[in-house]
């Protein structure tokens, strides 16, 4: 066998050429991720332009909501907060609920925040940041009552909003063996809330949204348990994973920052 063949050596060297230039890419790849430049167009785009666009659902008190020219709302200062963290300014796109997500698709947004549910389903077109907050259903009782959670509800009296979320989830509580006095007329969580105020309830359920606004307003009633969860996200194009990282780290840092603790207090009254 000829071991200098001249073809042979020829293979070999490509072949070599090919790792090489594999390595170098890898090594570029790694390096751009880290600089957040290439691999992530979004990204990207934001750092060039010096803006990160918001779709936002504008209407949805109090996470969205416009006064004068002004927007205003939870999600709104949260976004602001983000873009300080971020460095860059905050633009925001008034899109419908409904087409949050095409918002994404066609370039027309960099992220949503906007009182979104977490949805897994939409994960082909789109990544979700941590949750920052959950609007599930909460179980309100007075500050004095010796009520925990939904085991020791066997013979109270309790209110829910007509037709809600908290309606739904009380009759599958019965369904399931609780044995609780259920009154549903209310026409708003308020007015539920407003009913256990005045000692005509033992409890109330809730979304976590209006429970806080009460128990933020009133000493006299506290939040015994969450039932269920819905949990709000940020939502971003399916290729933004370093934005993405971007915004949890800012959301870790906020959050250890007491941010969230000082929203609350400023919009969920």
């Amino acid at each position: 066998m000829n071991w200098h063949n001249p073809n042979r050596q020829r293979v070999l060297d490509l072949a070599a050429l090919a790792i090489l230039l594999i390595y170098a890419w890898l090594a570029w790849a790694s390096s751009s991720a880290r600089g957040g430049v290439a691999l992530d167009p979004v990204w990207a785009g934001v750092r060039e332009r010096g803006t990160l666009r918001v779709a936002v659902d504008v209407g949805f008190r109090p996470f969205a909501d416009q006064e004068g020219e002004r927007l205003v709302g939870y999600d709104i200062a949260l976004a602001h907060a983000l873009g300080e963290r971020l460095g860059v300014a905050i633009v925001f796109v008034p899109t419908g609920f409904d087409a949050l997500y095409d918002s994404l698709t066609s370039g027309r947004a960099d992220m949503i925040a906007s009182a979104l549910p977490y949805a897994p389903e939409q994960g082909y077109r789109a990544r979700f940041s941590q949750f920052y907050f959950d609007a599930g259903e909460v179980l309100v009782v007075p500050s004095t009552s010796t009520i925990r959670g939904p085991e020791q509800l066997a013979a109270a009296h309790v209110g829910v909003a007509l037709g809600s979320s908290a309606d739904t989830h009380a009759r599958r509580m019965l369904a399931a063996g609780s044995t609780f006095r259920l009154t549903s007329r209310y026409a708003t969580p308020a007015a539920a809330l407003d009913a256990l105020r005045n000692g005509q309830l033992d409890a109330a359920i809730t979304d976590h949204v209006s429970a806080l606004s009460a128990v933020q307003n009133d000493a006299s009633l506290r939040i015994a348990a969450a039932l269920t969860s819905e949990p709000f996200a940020l939502a971003f194009p399916r290729a933004a994973f370093q934005l993405e990282a971007e915004v949890n780290r800012a959301l870790v840092t906020l959050r250890e920052e007491g941010f969230f603790g000082e929203l609350n207090q400023r919009w969920l009254r």
